[in-house]
């Protein structure tokens, strides 16, 4: 387990500076390869594709098994065969370390 996914969230509520690029982007490094930060640095994603629509709701029900229980929950694209995550903490408008420990949760799946 990687030193980020062994993390818990910590309620964000506003008030704090969102991270910087250069933060996030070493934040990133911890992460899965796909994970993509966005050209303004505000969120973080990446798509994943499945066999079927099964393995693609199974996938779903994990993440939001983990946003729960994390306090901090992804936007989530679905279809029949994929999904694509996006985390960003919207209370500071960008990312914050929660992002990054919930990515790092869904990679463990």
């Amino acid at each position: 387990m990687s030193e980020l996914a062994a993390k818990k969230c910590v309620p964000c509520e506003g008030g704090v500076p969102a991270l910087t690029a250069a933060a996030a982007g070493a934040l990133r490094g911890q992460l899965h390869a796909d994970w993509a930060i966005a050209d303004d640095a505000k969120s973080v994603s990446r798509s994943f594709r499945f066999k079927d629509f099964y393995r693609t709701m199974s996938f779903v029900n994990a993440v939001a098994y983990i946003a729960n229980l994390e306090d901090h929950h992804p936007d989530l694209k679905v279809g029949y065969d994929y999904c694509h995550v996006t985390f960003a903490t919207h209370s500071i408008g960008g990312l914050s370390e929660n992002d990054f420990i919930c990515a790092a949760k869904v990679d463990l799946l």
